[in-house]
């Protein structure tokens, strides 16, 4: 299916706000009545703080029989454009179901979509006091005092929003930007620069330890509580690895769905501004090869041998870049994003240890795509909050700062104390007047990347009869998509499961050469596979090839 770009029949209603997790939840509800035959809705768990977690499944026939998409916002909770995004995709994808492009596509592709995988965090934008929140509602001890949640975010200015403190002070290391004084910056002792103030969150230093703020309350963050490179001990990462209710309620979601070959995450990280990068190999270091004929007979069988582990870069057990083919994938979808999107540049690498889009890559072995969707332009050595006030201010964005106000402060009883900053939410989300042209325009691009996803034909089915009702079956495999069988990451990968072909025979004929069931390699976009067999007596032969990832294609063949 070549790729398709929806220019018509795009409707979504006006957006000129963020919407709640009780506001959200209404509308995933309704869904199911108003498009029952399309549509299906499941909260896979409740958080600690008693939120649903979300799947909407949109497809036609078997949705869990086909290829798959999987589709996640609130990946960070502080990311609340990313919960819009996936939602806002799922209701466009509905409301356009009936047209013919999408339906064509919902009949060879399904997607699920989560719309909101950290709302105890998200929540935190609608709360009465609001800050970037990330962490869940689990009870836990940051700071490591044993004593929990003791040391609170508090509005000292009653503005409902959290911001900053500064507290003038001789000995202080931060001073006023010269670019922009609203901004306090580090002093450089090596320019010759000298601090006048501390700068602290705003709040109080409620366990007198000279830290403020590090304790409140939750939590464990989504994005930082998954298996790939995860960090013990870190902030925010949880006890263990997938240790939340919704962490590990999502991978096992995508776990039992083996034909998911793709995610897109709406969150920090990004592979789609600027596309990943392989690693130059040398040596005997290899790509990762293809599993091993290890299946019984008419099973599929999964496992694979610990050599092949070991011969996954030359001596290393493990990768940590994407590979070869992948990248390639990966810089044409990029180039895609850009195209309909017309962002431009790149926000800076964020790769926090535990987090989703590299998980999804590394450790799912799916394609696994990611963007913030929106960001402001930061020239490199520049400070970005005085990037970010400049880009406000160019583009008519207001109320992105707190002026400073002086308040009495009880830690600095003798010092002038204000209170101030930049607005939070306001550097990582646009104004809500922006969300329903980034809804859209984000919608266009999966439609249009789904359009790429693997696909099998037969071509050059051949049947030559020799004496003695001998007959040489030959054909080909194809995958006419643009995406390969499965990524090259997830070749050695247990999750992913193996293509294979089937032939059905008459009772009155036998094999003489070739198995009723092969194992098929992974095939690139545009690739094939030859196989042939030699078949001993006249009849019909059935023939199907695939897996659950691809789509399973069938076809016969008369040998007469």
């Amino acid at each position: 299916m070549a790729a398709m770009v929806m220019t018509g029949c795009l409707h979504i209603s006006a957006q000129d706000q963020y919407i709640n997790h009780k506001s959200m939840s209404q509308k995933i509800n309704s869904m199911v009545s108003e498009y029952s035959g399309m549509c299906t809705v499941k909260s896979l768990v409740k958080t600690a703080g008693g939120k649903d977690i979300w799947v909407i499944t949109v497809g036609t026939g078997n949705k869990d029989n086909k290829p798959g998409i999987a589709i996640l916002g609130g990946i960070e909770g502080s990311h609340i454009l990313g919960k819009e995004l996936a939602f806002g995709f799922a209701e466009l994808l509905l409301k356009n179901s009936s047209s013919p492009e999408i339906k064509g596509l919902l009949d060879k592709v399904t997607f699920y979509v989560f719309p909101d995988v950290s709302p105890d965090a998200t929540e935190q934008f609608f709360a009465p006091v609001k800050y970037e929140r990330i962490a869940n509602s689990r009870s836990t001890d940051d700071d490591r005092d044993f004593l929990f949640n003791e040391d609170p975010f508090e509005d000292l200015n009653n503005d409902g929003l959290i911001t900053l403190i500064r507290v003038s002070d001789q000995a202080g290391t931060f001073m006023e930007s010269d670019e922009d004084r609203r901004i306090m910056v580090p002093a450089q002792v090596s320019k010759g620069q000298k601090g006048s103030y501390f700068v602290y969150s705003e709040g109080i230093d409620n366990d007198k330890d000279n830290l403020f703020n590090e304790d409140p309350e939750g939590g464990v963050s989504f994005n930082r509580n998954l298996s790939y490179n995860y960090e013990e001990f870190g902030t925010h990462a949880g006890l263990h690895p997938v240790s939340e209710p919704e962490s590990k309620a999502v991978l096992d979601f995508l776990f039992d769905h083996f034909n998911i070959y793709a995610t897109f995450a709406f969150g920090p990280q990004d592979n789609l501004g600027q596309p990943m990068k392989a690693a130059e190999r040398t040596g005997n270091s290899t790509q990762p090869s293809q599993r091993p004929q290890t299946f019984e007979q008419g099973q599929f069988q999964g496992q694979f041998q610990h050599s092949d582990l070991m011969r996954m870069t030359g001596q290393e057990r493990k990768f940590t870049s994407i590979l070869k083919s992948d990248e390639a994938i990966n810089k044409l979808v990029s180039e895609k994003y850009h195209e309909i999107t017309g962002i431009e540049g790149a926000p800076a690498a964020k790769s926090p240890p535990g987090n989703f889009m590299e998980w999804a890559y590394f450790h799912y072995g799916r394609y696994s795509f990611s963007t913030p969707a929106w960001w402001f332009p930061v020239e490199r050595e520049k400070n970005a909050e005085v990037m970010f006030l400049k880009f406000a201010e160019e583009n008519k964005i207001e109320d992105v700062f707190v002026p400073w106000t002086e308040i009495i402060h009880p830690d600095f009883p003798d010092k002038k104390t204000e209170t101030g900053g930049i607005r939070p939410f306001t550097m990582i989300n646009p104004p809500a007047e922006k969300l329903e042209d980034l809804i859209t325009k984000n919608y266009q691009f999966i439609i249009a990347v789904a359009a790429m996803h693997p696909e099998l034909e037969f071509l050059d089915i051949n049947v030559e009869k020799s004496e003695g009702n001998l007959f040489r079956l030959t054909l080909k495999v194809h995958n006419k998509g643009i995406f390969a069988t499965c990524a090259e990451s997830g070749a050695l990968n247990m999750w992913t499961r193996l293509m294979r072909i089937k032939l059905e025979t008459s009772k009155n004929q036998k094999f003489l050469s070739g198995q009723p069931i092969q194992r098929l390699p992974r095939l690139e976009g545009g690739q094939s596979e030859e196989l042939n067999w030699v078949i001993l007596g006249k009849g019909t032969v059935k023939i199907s090839a695939g897996a659950i990832n691809t789509g399973i294609i069938s076809t016969s063949a008369e040998l007469k």
